[in-house]
């Protein structure tokens, strides 16, 4: 039995402590359970060394000895990962076991002197040295060396317990981490207390992703499934994966002008907060131009915006707008609106939500124009994961109190037309815009042919934009087929008049 040779100030066993990542903590509702023994496993390249470093750092920050016992990395290697995050690491311990002595050639195959080269002898080099330091974290990089060593998984299994007992009694937090090079370890998980794995996906095109996924966490409660990470300068950044019913406030909803009396005759009133309106038609026929108007709308009546551009540079974004009479540039300069141009083959989908997240939430942006989903699909897995976390950020906003505007590209320009995705069921109200043929000339057409919060108009009105902006007529009554872009005419009304802005 193995007794405790020291003692200091003794922490109760229902501590929670910081991971030194934000998002981790937000994910296990608070930290780790403190004096447990944790698994982090995950193939190389995931950041388990990064995360190993956070967690130590976070203990310094607190007045914690911290000891980083590595078998697979030098002392020079995890300087330069800490150097590559800015980080000073002067004042955690690193104990290599891998050390000079390991190339003596009588070592032969093993990277152990000779006298090393028993498990139990290694194992006891490791409680000498924490006995040491008394630490109160460790992180044990990796264990993929110590089941090398055991060579015989019974023999391994009882070293893991007996350091885990170890640790125990000497009040530390413990990180062990492990390649994950063949299949998961079942027995490394029925030991310790708590699993978390990272994963690396590579794309056929862009960045990789990553995710995280605790897989066990005894006592607590914690969020599962999978969360999106990023490894950046500074360390490890998680997303938690958002869940709309976490984030319920109470608010005032209003109505609001999108800018035009004749839109908002259309819609019934107006724009709700706390709504979504989904735009949707095809390539060029006004999609972004009708999002901009009521964005300005928001801005002119003080209310903090973000628009985020997956589709078009910021170059032509602010000229074509500018073309149209829609200014756009004074509220960017003044920081009452943020636009953001996004490539969607560098986004994780759950940093967007984070995006947007603190946008609302650190910003206080009550208006979002997202152009358009068509992109923001090409950073999702499939149209499923979509439609799932499309419904938990439409809610979340929806909760907040936020007027969002989605864009929806559609396929063709006249005739049958097709979508990606439909998303129409998840939106409050749904403006559809379409092209149709009359006299010789391409024309655009505007209607609203869905809205929860209002009783909107079901008629369709032509929609011309110009130098002069965004102008809707008068119903198309006597036309037939319009919606199809074919249209057959049989009555009086009068079509907008064609000058030379009609075709922008």
């Amino acid at each position: 039995m193995i007794e405790k040779s020291y003692s200091h100030e003794t922490r109760s066993p229902t501590t929670r402590i910081s991971t030194g990542v934000a998002g981790l903590d937000d994910i296990l509702c608070g930290g780790l359970t403190a004096q447990r023994v944790y698994l982090v496993e995950g193939s190389p390249g995931t950041g388990k060394t990064t995360l190993g470093l956070q967690f130590l750092l976070e203990g310094v920050a607190h007045g914690q000895r911290g000891l980083y016992i590595t078998l697979s990395e030098t002392a020079d290697e995890l300087n330069a990962v800490a150097e590559s995050h800015c980080w000073d690491i002067g004042k955690i311990t690193v104990f290599e076991l891998a050390n000079d002595n390991s190339l003596h050639p009588d070592a032969q195959q093993s990277v152990f002197h000779p006298s090393e080269v028993e498990l139990g002898e290694t194992t006891k080099t490791v409680m000498e040295r924490v006995n040491e330091l008394k630490p109160l974290r460790v992180v044990f990089d990796s264990l993929s060396e110590m089941r090398l060593l055991a060579q015989n998984p019974l023999r391994y299994r009882r070293q893991i317990l007996a350091l885990k007992q170890f640790f125990a009694q000497r009040d530390c937090t413990v990180l062990l981490l492990d390649d994950k090079s063949n299949s998961p370890d079942q027995q490394l998980h029925s030991i310790a207390h708590g699993v978390i794995s990272l994963e690396q996906i590579a794309q056929e095109f862009g960045k990789e992703r990553r995710r995280v996924n605790v897989i066990k966490m005894r006592g607590i409660k914690f969020r599962g499934g999978y969360h999106d990470y990023i490894l950046e300068t500074g360390g490890l950044k998680i997303f938690p994966r958002l869940v709309a019913a976490e984030h319920n406030k109470q608010f005032e909803a209003s109505t609001s002008s999108t800018g035009l009396p004749s839109f908002d005759k259309l819609l019934g009133g107006g724009l709700v907060s706390g709504t979504n309106s989904l735009i949707v038609g095809p390539s060029g026929i006004g999609k972004t131009t009708v999002s901009v108007r009521c964005l300005l709308s928001a801005l002119e009546r003080g209310e903090k915006a973000s628009f985020y551009l997956f589709d078009e540079g910021l170059g032509t974004f602010f000229a074509r707008s500018a073309s149209l009479g829609l200014d756009v540039q004074s509220y960017v300069d003044s920081g009452q609106l943020a636009i953001q141009h996004i490539d969607p083959a560098e986004l994780a989908p759950g940093e967007f939500a984070q995006m947007l997240r603190d946008a609302v939430e650190l910003t206080c942006v009550k208006f979002i124009v997202i152009d358009s989903l068509n992109a923001y699909l090409q950073a999702m897995p499939g149209e499923h994961f979509l439609t799932l976390q499309m419904h938990e950020l439409l809610s979340y906003l929806n909760q907040q109190g936020v007027t969002t505007v989605l864009v929806l590209g559609q396929h063709g320009l006249i005739g049958e037309v097709r979508t990606d995705v439909d998303l129409s069921y998840l939106s409050d109200t749904t403006v559809l815009l379409r092209f149709f043929e009359s006299n010789g000339r391409l024309r655009r057409a505007i209607t609203v042919i869905k809205s929860r919060t209002s009783n909107h108009l079901l008629t369709i009105h032509e929609l011309q934009l110009g130098s002069s902006g965004i102008i809707i007529g008068e119903a198309l009554e006597g036309f037939e087929g319009v919606l199809t872009g074919l249209p057959t005419y049989r009555g009086v009304t009068p079509m907008l008049s064609a000058d030379a802005d009609a075709g922008r």
